[in-house]
């Protein structure tokens, strides 16, 4: 079954399911997208309803960190906490979060303060922004802290009956069972949908092409965003001023303006221009070309008929957690002696099977897998003794494992219903952190245009 043009070149080149998709588009509305984040604790930020239990063992006594939710809406996260800092008065910087939340969307995440007052965070009045205090904790939020979140995602225009959506929505969950989980790839909000370059920016910087890397973020236009940004980039494109792009340059492509900003003063340091923007961004375009890579090897691994459920010789495997979450530190190569065993731990849950994410510290894997990654490096002109610690990618370059598979948890199917000959379907499942619930869309809708399906 083919996949479509955006998916293949975001490395996303099968489906694991055989099933028909049913189609449709998701995000006709901001609420038919909602995200609420998990904490290790089983915590969960509500859109909606209010908190009802300590969360990370919250007290009212006065401690360092002041413990919220944050629920936007429409918002990007790196913005929204920054407009959250300037209503408190406070720097960025002492605002923690677990996990990054789709833009597009409605979001509830937890959020630590440091040196917060709940007094203050219960007044902050940002337009599509709600900041709830719940109480005091000893320690900043970090990823750590994150399990994963919830997703409650319609699914609108489906040009099919009820029964027939039904069908093929079951069918699909069902191979994904058998599988033993959603193929983990790195979803298409890693490197964006309507301009999808943040993996060739990532490729360029660790390649040390520092101006490449800037004009591609700056500079490379997507027929998919607005004319303006469009006309914008490609007028940078051909005559590379500045000065000028300063000025045509819309004001809500708030990063771009801080790079063209450093430009104006300091002609030439593209490295300075990228440092100018939030370091989780700047990690994010190194991250990106990991991501593509690692969705290659995950692709092709599939395509050459491998199991994700069952370790080959020179595959990676990596130990879980009792709340699932994998170990990634906890790793091993799978040897002729160890295969047997290995795999009855696979079995039982215990572990699972690994592909890396390169990076300056982590080798590719061995035996017919290895073969498999050397030959898609090769593909794309990634030399491994080639890559280097360089001012940009050592934010987030050191590489390491990913696993193949993650579980699909508390999946439902409801609210369906049926007008004018289309039919609309809620769904409703939980995954781990780092998982994207548009990689579990794909395989249930199977869009030929993501754009126009909404992701």
């Amino acid at each position: 079954m083919s996949v479509s043009t955006l998916d293949q070149e975001l490395g996303m080149e099968v489906y694991s399911t055989k099933s028909l998709g049913v189609g449709g588009s998701i995000r006709r509305e901001i609420d038919d997208f909602k995200v609420e984040e998990v904490l290790v604790d089983g915590s969960k930020a509500p859109v909606e309803s209010p908190v009802t239990a300590k969360v990370l063992g919250s007290t009212f006594e006065k401690q360092r960190f002041l413990l919220c939710i944050l629920v936007k809406r429409n918002w990007d996260t790196f913005i929204a906490v920054k407009n959250v800092a300037i209503a408190l008065g406070i720097e960025q910087c002492r605002i923690q979060i677990a996990g990054i939340k789709d833009a597009k969307a409605v979001t509830a995440q937890h959020m630590t303060i440091d040196g917060g007052i709940l007094e203050d965070a219960a007044k902050v009045n940002v337009k599509d922004i709600k900041v709830i205090p719940i109480g005091y904790v000893r320690e900043a939020l970090s990823t750590y802290y994150l399990l994963g979140n919830h997703f409650t995602i319609n699914i609108k225009n489906i040009e099919l009956k009820k029964a027939t959506t039904i069908s093929r929505i079951t069918a699909a969950i069902n191979e994904i069972k058998a599988l033993g989980g959603m193929p983990n790839f790195y979803g298409h909000q890693r490197f964006g949908t309507t301009r999808p370059i943040t993996h060739l920016v990532g490729k360029a910087i660790f390649q040390g092409n520092f101006e490449e890397a800037a004009m591609l973020f700056l500079a490379k236009p997507s027929s998919h965003e607005h004319p303006a940004s469009r006309q914008a980039r490609q007028q940078l494109k051909e005559i590379r001023d500045f000065t000028q792009a300063m000025r045509n340059f819309p004001k809500q492509l708030r990063f771009e303006r801080l790079m063209l900003w450093h430009l104006f003063d300091f002609p030439g340091d593209f490295v300075g221009a990228f440092q100018r923007l939030p370091v989780k961004l700047q990690e994010l375009f190194v991250q990106a070309h990991q991501s593509y890579l690692f969705n290659r090897f995950l692709s092709e691994r599939l395509k050459h008929g491998l199991f994700l459920d069952w370790a080959e010789v020179g595959d990676f495997v990596v130990g879980i957690e009792q709340n699932g979450l994998p170990l990634n530190n906890v790793a091993k190569m799978v040897t002729d002696e160890s295969v047997s065993a290995v795999n009855e731990q696979v079995k039982a849950g215990r572990t699972r099977v690994a592909l890396p994410i390169i990076g300056i510290r982590q080798k590719l894997s061995q035996g017919i897998m290895g073969k498999i990654e050397g030959e898609v490096l090769e593909q794309e002109g990634i030399i491994l003794e080639d890559l280097r610690v360089n001012e940009l990618s050592r934010v987030g370059g050191k590489g390491g494992l990913r696993a193949v598979l993650t579980p699909v948890r508390d999946f439902k199917l409801q609210n369906i219903s049926n007008v004018d000959g289309e039919s609309q379907v809620q769904l409703s499942f939980t995954l781990l952190r780092g998982c994207y619930a548009t990689v579990l869309l794909r395989e249930v809708m199977k869009p030929s245009d993501l754009i126009t399906a909404g992701f």
